[in-house]
């Protein structure tokens, strides 16, 4: 094992029971500290995600100037600067591994009228960052990638921006998120087209922070020049979080799982559709708003699942949880088949192509196909899988284990701290049989 790496290491079987609170919604997590940042006004936020992807975006904002106090036990105040209080940081803002942190940041900073420099760690840096720094440039925005349309980008002042009205070529929440946070400083009218329903937390916050976003079927517009006012946000569980815990007491005999205070958007949920349609057995219990998001607990136990072909719909709606979809289906009885969904080729890892590897790894036989997989159901052997520095395929396979044979090696799993810190020791909590093992 290489110098400075974690590894799971776990024994087959076990089932899932009890109840258990996974850590806050990632996405919203993000959202809370951009917006909270711009208020005028001081902002509280409970239930933030204290994992490397959130703590980059906070440690962003205090570069620039924002006074945050916190995070301890999940909660965070802001102390807002205004729409236009940010102060040039002394250096480049690192944002590690999140993407989401850069594509945003790329629109929110696109008309502040400083020159900034956004960079990240390796993975982060391979990621394609032309679907954001084009549709900017056509506002104004003066943006440079690298040649490969890649981090670092450096954001040069410009004088104004000028809104636009933006098809997006491929669903994209962060694309649509960017361009959309870029409007809020833009001369007019600047609207999105989604060619499919993505995650709406954007949209939602917006309104959240008094800000007026107008939505017409799949066309979300703002008016930019407006202000955002301070509010309290509670942030729900994070569903993707969630998602290895529904497959997991999904595959594994004996399970009963209480899932507390997920978050339920109906922009998010296609994982829970997606494992009904699987024949998953989950109850929604408790169903109520939460500063303007839905949450709910879920109830799931063990079910016989079956192979099916996943609707293209549904894919921008689970799109960060098929690695534990994909789980799911090899434990299933027949063929899954997913298509429309290449985005995940360009995620911390190629999702496709990584998990089709570990798949076959423990005996699975599983095609990747460019813009999907077919897997076909069969009995989990053990073995040792790489995860790629991928924090949903680490904790992906470490659910694997549940139904496998033989014992299972999950290396390179550190950067399951960047969306869930603390998942080894609430999982074992929960019966899953891990240890983590650091070089």
């Amino acid at each position: 094992m290489a110098e400075n790496s974690t590894d799971f290491i776990l024994d087959p079987g076990g089932s899932l029971k009890g109840s258990l609170r996974v850590p806050g919604d990632k996405s919203i997590s993000h959202r809370a500290i951009m917006l909270g940042s711009l208020a005028e006004g001081t902002s509280r936020v409970t239930g933030f995600l204290e994992g490397a992807d959130s703590l980059a975006t906070l440690r962003a904002f205090r570069a620039m100037g924002v006074e945050i106090e916190g995070p301890e036990a999940g909660r965070v105040t802001l102390h807002g600067v205004g729409m236009h209080g940010l102060k040039p940081p002394q250096g480049p803002l690192d944002l590690g591994n999140s993407g989401t942190s850069m594509r945003l940041l790329a629109g929110l900073l696109a008309g502040q009228g400083l020159e900034l420099t956004l960079t990240g760690d390796a993975s982060l840096s391979s990621r394609p960052m032309r679907r954001v720094t084009e549709p900017l440039a056509q506002m104004g925005a003066r943006i440079d990638t690298t040649d490969a349309g890649t981090a670092p980008l450096h954001i040069h002042p410009v004088e104004n921006l000028h809104g636009i009205h933006y098809e997006l070529p491929v669903a994209s929440a962060q694309v649509k998120s960017a361009i959309l946070l870029a409007g809020l400083y833009a001369e007019g009218e600047t609207c999105v087209t989604e060619p499919a329903p993505t995650r709406d937390h954007t949209e939602r916050m917006l309104r959240g922070f008094g800000y007026p976003v107008h939505t017409e079927g799949r066309r979300i517009c703002l008016i930019g020049g407006g202000k955002l006012t301070a509010c309290d946000i509670d942030v729900p569980a994070d569903i993707s979080s969630a998602a290895f815990f529904l497959v997991g007491a999904s595959i594994a005999p004996g399970s009963d799982l209480l899932l507390e205070h997920v978050g339920m958007n109906p922009t998010r949920d296609g994982v829970i559709t997606i494992l009904r349609l699987m024949g998953a057995n989950i109850e929604v219990l408790n169903l109520h708003e939460v500063g303007g998001e839905p949450v709910a607990d879920l109830r799931v136990r063990h079910a016989p699942l079956k192979g099916i072909r996943i609707p293209e719909e549904l894919v921008p709606l689970a799109i960060d949880e098929f690695p534990a979809l994909f789980v799911a289906a090899a434990c299933a009885e027949g063929e899954t088949v997913l298509t429309g969904a290449e985005e995940l080729r360009v995620k911390e890892s190629d999702r496709i192509q990584v998990m089709a590897d570990g798949l076959r790894v423990l005996g699975i036989h599983a095609l990747p196909t460019p813009d999907g997989i077919v897997i076909q159901g069969g009995r989990l052997g053990g073995g040792e899988v790489v995860s790629h520095g991928d924090h949903r395929i680490a904790m992906a396979f470490a659910m694997a284990a549940l139904r496998a044979s033989g014992s299972l090696r999950i290396e390179d799993c550190a950067n399951v701290d960047t969306s869930f810190p603390g998942f080894a020791e609430l999982a074992a909590r929960a019966g899953l049989r891990i240890e983590v093992e650091h070089g």
